[in-house]
């Protein structure tokens, strides 16, 4: 009994039992326990290995749970109470000191005694851990690991730990079974002082002569209390006054999400940062796997959405180079008898259709084109390339203005003149690279002609190359170089993209009655009509479902990734079952286990994203460079690939945590 003490227990247990079930056998290691202890006691439990003792601490501690039986904390019933109250009563509450010290690796002093304060309210009170490691003696150790300490400076790291939150009731376990005898009485002493101050202190020991330190000793044996009594050679003065605590009003308070919230979540989450590069570095090549998993996925997706966006902005171009709004007009055949006649054989396009395919209405205007293959000349050079007569219309239609010299006029036109334009990769052939030449004479077909002009680079699609080409005007390709009377086709602009489909309509329905061609079934092919746009419209759904396909193939290699994500997660989980146990021990609540191991997931993911972006980059560079291949990185690309990067890191990080969040506090504790 504390001397001044009036108020009611601390602690007050009724008629406790706790049974496990090992198979078909029940083991009860406690069995009918009753105990109540007061504010500002020192209380030894002793008893032989498996009389119930560490049992009953645990239960005290409330890291395990009765099988049946009352137990008051603090004047409240904690049976009713849920999982995240038990944490916050072991976190604002409690102070654990563990047989087995439990410091985490790889961790200094100075954060091994600041973990509590990452699971409490910062509102409530709390002790500065550089004041309190210099209390235990640990002041030039505080930057210091555990494989640096002694077990005793180990042991003093976990008592400073402990007083971290101010707690009320503190719970030792065997606190001196693994030190030596001077390192014990140093504990013993600490514990002394602690109880001095009005802290409540229960400690489990095997060892008489550290029971002979408290003030009061309870035996057990078998799993019952077998004696209760007061230690009147106790070498530890009792406080002489200690209010009685109360669970009420933690329990009670509602934390807001005022400012000082947002600032003990982002303390939580930075130090879940730290320790998730701290897990990931202690296991290099595990994690360098499964970060390399990533990595490829998200390169490879970025690179194949590069190429396939590249493939698709060269299709465009190439399209948009043909012209805008434009339909064309082929010669067809007719059914004459029930017998198809060949194509060109009855439907025939001259010059004058032409000049009347003009006045259809939505025809904003037309360019008649007569193509062939023939041979250039010039000097002691001689190329073989495509010839292409028509009008001064076409390089208004086509995007066809030369970026040296002129086009040809309709007075060429008219008087045949002999001028033509040249396409960059016949100059290169015929006069060498970066030549100009404009005003030279050259022989088409043996036929002399002066070039007036130099085509815009229109690029090659590796089946075609559109600047291996010659423009001439129409009159002079027909009668003074190939001999023809009807034209190829015609090129139609219409007014618009969205007349294209009526002009189309109009053109052919024109044609045919100026054609005096009856409007049969039979002779619905007398004229042809190609529509650009709709061309266009299906070779870029078709690009799009190229490079939706190799994302999406791409994108296996990221879930292979997630996979490794998992099984690393899993793995640590494993490994890190005891360490899950001590931050459930001091206060960790669910999410935070689970927000922990997310963290560390996700972490993972994005490393290997950001590594994944600087390589898919580089890939597209150099596919550019040495492949020739039109690649374009845009942005929503490299947001697409890091996003999903970070959310596979997510989901296959989920199970894991929550697997590692579910686990009993004590349950872990005890994990080898």
């Amino acid at each position: 009994m504390v001397a001044g003490n009036t108020n009611v227990a601390i602690i007050e247990i009724k008629d406790i039992h706790k049974v496990y079930k090992m198979g078909d056998t029940e083991v009860r290691a406690l069995n009918g326990v009753s105990l109540s202890i007061e504010p500002g006691e020192f209380v030894a439990i002793m008893g032989a290995s498996g009389s119930g003792k560490s049992t009953m601490l645990q239960i005290l501690g409330l890291l395990d749970t009765p099988t049946s039986g009352s137990y008051k904390l603090m004047e409240r019933e904690v049976a009713t109470l849920v999982e995240d109250d038990l944490a916050a009563i072991r976190s604002q509450t409690l102070g654990f000191i563990f047989q087995m010290f439990n410091l985490l690796a790889r961790t200094s002093s100075t954060e091994q005694v600041s973990l509590p304060l990452l699971y409490s309210d910062p509102s409530l009170p709390h002790d500065d851990p550089k004041r309190l490691l210099e209390m235990v003696g640990l002041g030039e150790r505080m930057d210091h690991k555990p494989n640096e300490l002694s077990g005793g400076q180990q042991q003093r790291v976990a008592i400073a730990r402990a007083l971290i939150n101010k707690p009320k009731l503190i719970l030792a376990d065997e606190p001196t079974g693994n030190l030596d005898s001077k390192s014990s009485e140093d504990v013993i002493d600490f514990l002394g002082k602690m109880n001095a101050s009005g802290i409540t202190v229960v400690l489990v020991t095997h060892e008489p002569d550290i029971a002979t330190h408290a003030r009061r000793i309870v035996t057990m044996k078998d799993g019952k209390v077998l004696s209760d009594v007061e230690n009147p050679q106790s070498t530890i003065t009792a406080p002489a006054k200690v209010e009685s605590p109360t669970l009420k009003e933690n329990l009670q308070k509602k934390w807001s999400f005022n400012f000082s919230w947002r600032q003990y979540q982002w303390r939580q989450f930075n130090a879940y940062f730290r320790q998730a590069f701290r897990a990931l570095i202690a296991n290099k090549v595990r994690s360098g796997l499964s970060v390399l998993g990533i990595l490829i996925g998200v390169a490879a997706v970025i690179a194949m959405l590069a190429v396939g966006t590249g493939a698709q902005k060269s299709l465009e171009q190439q399209l948009s180079s043909l012209g805008t709004n434009l339909i064309m007009l082929m010669p067809g055949s007719l059914q004459v008898g029930g017998v198809q006649q060949g194509v060109g054989g009855t439907s025939r396009i001259t010059l004058q259709d032409v000049d009347a395919i003009a006045s259809v209405p939505m025809v904003k205007r037309v360019a008649p084109e007569v193509s062939s293959k023939v041979q250039v000349t010039y000097a002691d050079k001689n190329w073989n390339t495509s010839l292409t007569g028509t009008t001064p219309n076409y390089a208004e239609m086509k995007s066809y203005q030369p970026i040296y010299g002129r086009f040809f006029t309709m007075d060429d036109v008219q008087h045949r003149n002999r001028v033509c334009l040249l396409g960059i990769t016949v100059i290169k052939n015929l006069f060498g690279e970066n030549a100009n030449p404009v005003g030279q004479w050259i022989k088409i077909n043996r036929v002399n002609f002066q070039v007036i002009g130099v085509l815009p680079v229109k690029g090659s699609n590796g089946f075609m190359d559109r600047d291996d080409a010659i423009v001439v005007p129409v009159t002079t390709a027909m009668y003074r170089l190939l001999g023809r009377l009807y034209v190829n086709y015609v090129d139609v602009e219409a007014d618009s993209s969205d007349d294209t489909g009526p002009a189309g309509d109009a053109v052919k329905a024109f044609m045919m009655k100026l054609k005096h061609i009856p409007n049969l079934p039979g002779n619905d092919g007398a004229f042809q009509i190609r529509n650009m746009a709709d061309i266009q419209a299906t070779l870029s759904a078709s690009t799009q479902i190229m490079t939706i396909l190799l994302s999406s193939i791409a994108a296996i290699s990221l879930l292979v990734g997630g996979i490794g994500i998992m099984n690393i997660m899993l793995v640590s989980v494993t490994e890190r079952t005891r360490e899950i146990g001590l931050r459930k021990a001091i206060g960790a609540r669910r999410l935070d286990i689970l927000s922990q191991f997310l963290i560390e997931s996700v972490a993972v993911s994005v490393m290997g994203g950001a590594m994944g972006i600087v390589l898919g980059w580089s890939i597209t560079l150099l596919v550019s460079k040495f492949a020739g291949w039109n690649t374009v990185v845009t942005p929503s690309s490299v947001l697409l690939a890091f996003g999903f990067s970070a959310l596979v890191g997510i989901l296959f990080g989920i199970w894991p945590a929550h697997k590692a969040s579910r686990l009993s506090p004590i349950m872990a504790l005890r994990y080898e």
